[in-house]
């Protein structure tokens, strides 16, 4: 039997995003050895930006690599589909329809390539290099922008049938509620737990109360920072902010409970800044709508990835992950 050496195994890990995309080497132990980014939205076809990806990583391959063999390469994206390894029909991305991405990869870097959606590959990276290491169930909820998740059963991600199960910022919290900015849903627990939601909500009550700090700010600086600034300050409004959203995030956090059983929820992103303005809340109201059988036995568990690099090490998980 041949012994494997694992510190000469390299993986390359991409996150994809609207705007910029990042890029790092990665070994076993979830170290980036050199990282990189470059703008996402410059190129207006697949193809360039797959060169502009290659002319900017083969030199730090070269570099850094000398002696390791890069085993592959993970890929975090919007829309991507697992099983394919394509990017389909993602709303923020600057090329259109259906695209063979892996396949673009593998041509240019000669390694194979394999691909899921960002906060898939967060809840891979968690399990691999995070706060669920050793954990065979557990939900990862990515608090930013929007609402992501990746549910992991038994070990492994919850895929579906046609690769895009895990949409749990869409499922509808309050039936003919707020009207979703993007696709048009009411009531989807993204439009209340994301970061977007919490500027909606914020505006929405500092209105109702002319005396709120909130009502400082100009109606732009409305965000999640803005009223977290407020509520460590006090101000009753901006705490109703969080607790509102905790709320409305704990009553969801109850649904996935009791569909999947897990052992943890581990959240991610830049609304748990908030910390207890919002994780009290949603402890609270959790176990409040769990049947007897379930409560007391889920932990809700903060990431342990440095939010910056996240990203990368999660993709980077995909080329680990057997």
């Amino acid at each position: 039997m041949s012994v494997v050496d694992l510190s000469k195994q390299v993986a390359l890990g991409i996150d994809i995003g609207g705007t910029n995309t990042k890029f790092g080497l990665v070994n076993h132990r979830g170290e980036i050895l050199i990282k990189g980014s470059l703008p996402t939205d410059q190129y207006s076809t697949p193809e360039a930006f797959v060169d502009a990806l290659h002319e900017q990583i083969q030199p730090m391959i070269d570099e850094h690599c000398e002696g390791k063999k890069i085993e592959g390469i993970g890929v975090g994206a919007p829309n991507a589909n697992y099983y394919r390894g394509t990017i389909e029909l993602a709303p923020n991305l600057p090329w259109k329809g259906v695209i063979n991405f892996a396949d673009l990869m593998t041509a240019k870097f000669k390694s194979p390539c394999k691909m899921t959606n960002d906060a898939n590959a967060a809840a891979l990276g968690e399990m691999m290099y995070g706060a669920a290491r050793g954990m065979k169930d557990f939900i990862m909820i990515t608090l930013g922008t929007g609402v992501g998740s990746g549910i992991v059963s038994g070990g492994h991600l919850i895929y579906g049938h046609d690769g895009f199960a895990g949409e749990l910022g869409h499922t509808i919290v309050k039936p003919g509620g707020r009207k979703h900015w993007s696709t048009g849903s009411e009531g989807s627990l993204e439009a209340y737990a994301s970061a977007t939601g919490i500027a909606i909500t914020a505006k929405k009550m500092r209105a109702e109360f002319p005396d709120s700090m909130l009502n400082q700010y100009p109606e732009e600086a409305i965000n999640s920072k803005t009223v977290h600034e407020c509520a460590l300050k006090e101000d009753p409004v901006a705490v109703e902010v969080f607790r509102y959203t905790g709320q409305k995030l704990g009553e969801a956090l109850a649904n996935f409970v009791m569909f999947s059983s897990p052992e943890a929820i581990l959240l991610f992103g830049g609304v748990i800044k908030a910390g207890d303005f919002i994780l009290k809340p949603a402890k609270l109201h959790m176990e409040r709508n769990l049947l007897p059988i379930f409560r007391s036995k889920v932990r809700l568990v903060f990431s342990e990835l440095d939010e910056a690099d996240a990203a990368i090490l999660g993709a980077s998980a995909l080329v680990w992950e057997k």
